[in-house]
């Protein structure tokens, strides 16, 4: 069994000086989330706690080196991927933005308020919905990404797809990702495209499809199963010719997961950084959040959907997907200066 290693994260400035005996060091390179303690799984699938000090050399290297840019982009500070659904039928926004002006309104509103990536989604993958023909999912998507380039938007844009023939098409219209909610186990044509673009990709993890995956979803224990099955998909995405430092991943909150399972994947967040690539949180006005909240409504759950991007970046993720670009910007920068104890907008 491979030994997993679950880093305690902490924010702040260190209680002893990051230096080269490991005493406290930076989580994923992250400027403000460091550890110095770690669980570490044994023979028997128990945990003991070990300092950063004991754990072999591959061990911290695996869990304090700065992940590599993605898309241009630094990741030594949490990035915000801004979501610009263009579908009729996603739980927040569906059919907000059909209208080509409206979404190209809303990637731009999304730019100015602090979005360092756009995610454009053109299927619903809200619990229930249903599979969208790949010519109707490229015709909602490909104009929009056009009228962003052509627009003169810079940002990069992420296809939210789990399509070889979508993805195709949204990067030849100047998209530079791929976000895969079925980690390219839908379309098998997907893990070829993404290695012969050389684009980053987004590997989510998912029990079940949309359609299904709600209904009584189980694990035996959700943190170590959900860490395999991204591990597994990280492997096949390599061996389809992927580069390691194009991969993310996503434990996939809300996708087959019910109120437990999210909880438990939410506090032992930073296992995943033992993933040794990226790591995507997408939260955003998901129905835990109501629940917890008493907001049945997803209007109502703003100041949830903050609260747990916050622990997000506290445990050192580095993507937060959210639908609240502006909101979520002020809380983030509020979030590291007091995490630093200082304050520079670099």
């Amino acid at each position: 069994m491979k030994q997993r290693c679950h880093a305690i994260a902490r924010t702040g400035p260190p209680s002893a000086p990051r230096d080269q005996t490991g005493a406290a060091l930076a989580l994923a390179g992250s400027r403000h989330v460091w550890f110095d303690g770690v669980n570490t799984q044994t023979a028997d699938g128990g945990w003991e706690h070990v300092s950063a000090t004991e754990l072999p050399r591959a061990g911290r290297q695996r869990l304090s080196w700065l992940r590599p840019d993605i898309c241009g982009l630094k990741l030594d500070r949490p990035r915000i991927m801004g979501i610009v659904n263009v579908t009729p039928d996603s739980f927040w926004d569906g059919g907000d933005r059909m209208a080509l002006a409206d979404a190209l309104a809303a990637a731009r509103n999304m730019v100015e308020a602090g979005a360092d990536i756009l995610d454009i989604g053109g299927e619903s993958t809200r619990p229930g919905a249903v599979t969208v023909p790949d010519a109707q999912e490229i015709a909602r998507v490909v104009p929009v990404i056009e009228a962003i380039r052509q627009a003169g938007l810079n940002t990069p844009v992420s296809i939210d797809t789990r399509k070889a023939s979508v993805a195709a098409a949204a990067l030849d219209a100047g998209a530079d990702m791929v976000n895969d909610i079925a980690a390219l186990s839908y379309d098998s044509a997907l893990a070829g495209l993404v290695a012969e673009r050389g684009v980053p990709v987004c590997l989510m993890h998912a029990q079940g499809d949309p359609a299904t995956m709600q209904k009584a979803p189980r694990y035996d224990d959700v943190l170590i199963e959900v860490f395999d099955e991204l591990q597994d998909r990280i492997t096949a995405a390599e061996a389809a010719g992927i580069r390691r430092d194009c991969i993310i991943a996503d434990p996939g909150i809300g996708f087959g997961k019910n109120l437990q399972h999210n909880l438990t994947l939410l506090h032992g967040l930073a296992l995943y950084h033992d993933l040794d690539v990226a790591l995507l949180l997408g939260v955003s006005r998901k129905r835990f959040i109501g629940t917890i909240g008493k907001a049945p409504d997803a209007r109502d759950r703003l100041s949830g959907s903050l609260a747990v991007a916050m622990h997000g970046a506290a445990q050192g993720v580095q993507i937060l997907r959210v639908h609240d670009v502006c909101e979520t910007r002020q809380a983030l920068n509020l979030h590291l200066a007091m995490s630093k104890g200082s304050w520079n907008d670099t």
